[in-house]
């Protein structure tokens, strides 16, 4: 036994025997800033697009306040980088922003080769084809020899290429940076078609002049889970970034929402409801942050439900349908961990 103790004092002493995870640069950087630097996309409705006024708005940009609020007990604390999908990794590698909430479906290779951790999923997506109506496509075997329009570094142009050769057919790709030069060919007959997720299809088409004009194809080629994405040099923070996504699900299962936080904070026996308002201290305890983080991340922006209804949900221009992003006590995908 006694070599043994002396082979793991030595691996301690080299920083080579497993423990807990160092704490990191990012979360406690974050709090003395005082300010979340948080990468989003340049512009797509309904995700993070600036209004008349200036100001942020859509699901990314709400999780990045959702996010603010839980850390710093304030939403307004956030500075929003917009970033094109090339620029979005190299930015979050440098230090550019604490995190990338910007429609990035989560891989395994880019869980893994970059040095990146992709945290959890907030949507559940697909890719699909949008074209003008009068082409008469119906399925996408009817596509051979189309110009479509793709963002490069993205999972889209991928699963374009290995869809099309897989099913013998051609294509020719145009490769653009900006969604919204994508769209904007699209509309002046550059390319035939554009090749991406349904929801940022969806969103792109909400911005048109005639989007009437324009079908989005139902079928789906690839599973798209979008998620944020942090650095893998800060386990506090990626525990803070996972576990304020799972706060808003959590309390769309209780029933809990915006505008009833504050009171069932106050009033609610349920033991559940009282750990994620902060009521009972233990959940913020284990996060180091305030016992009220998740009760001012959904006062901020909402339950999960309250979220997608708001910036996606089908009274905006947008128009979806949840599908996917139902909660699973409602036929889908959306479940949190237990908090306790």
């Amino acid at each position: 036994m006694r070599p043994l103790r002396w082979l793991a004092a030595g691996l301690l002493g080299l920083g080579l025997a497993a423990g807990p995870a160092l704490a990191g640069q990012t979360f406690d950087t974050i709090r003395s800033r005082g300010t979340l630097n948080c990468g989003v996309n340049v512009g797509v409705a309904g995700f993070s697009l600036p209004d008349s006024q200036g100001v942020w708005r859509g699901m990314d940009a709400d999780l990045c306040r959702g996010l603010a609020a839980a850390m710093l007990g304030d939403p307004a604390k956030v500075r929003f980088v917009p970033l094109t999908a090339v620029q979005r990794f190299t930015a979050l590698q440098s230090g550019e922003i604490d995190v990338l909430i910007r429609q990035t479906t989560l891989s395994m290779t880019r869980d893994t080769s970059i040095g990146l951790r992709l945290v959890i999923a907030n949507l559940y997506d697909g890719h699909g084809f949008m074209m003008r109506r009068d082409a008469n496509i119906r399925e996408p075997k009817e596509m051979d020899g189309m110009t479509i329009c793709l963002s490069p570094g993205t999972t889209n142009e991928l699963v374009t290429t290995d869809w099309f050769r897989s099913n013998k057919l051609r294509f020719t790709p145009v490769l653009q940076e900006r969604m919204q030069d994508n769209a904007q060919a699209l509309q002046a007959g550059r390319c035939d078609a554009i090749g991406t997720d349904a929801t940022q299809l969806a969103a792109l088409r909400s911005q048109f002049t005639t989007p009437n004009d324009y079908v989005i194809l139902p079928q789906r080629f690839s599973k798209e889970p979008y998620g944020p994405v942090v650095r893998r040099d800060d386990q506090e923070w990626f525990d803070v970034v996972r576990w304020t996504v799972s706060a808003l699900i959590n309390a769309e299962e209780l029933g809990v929402t915006s505008q009833n936080a504050e009171e069932m904070r106050r009033s609610s026996a349920n033991p559940e409801i009282r750990r994620l308002l902060g009521a009972d201290p233990v959940l913020g305890n284990t996060l180091k942050l305030d016992p009220a983080w998740a009760y001012n991340a959904i006062r901020a922006i909402g339950n999960y439900g309250e979220l997608f209804e708001r910036t996606l949900g089908p009274k905006t221009p947008i128009g979806l349908d949840r599908g996917l992003n139902r909660l699973w006590t409602d036929g889908g995908l959306m479940y949190s961990w237990p908090m306790r």
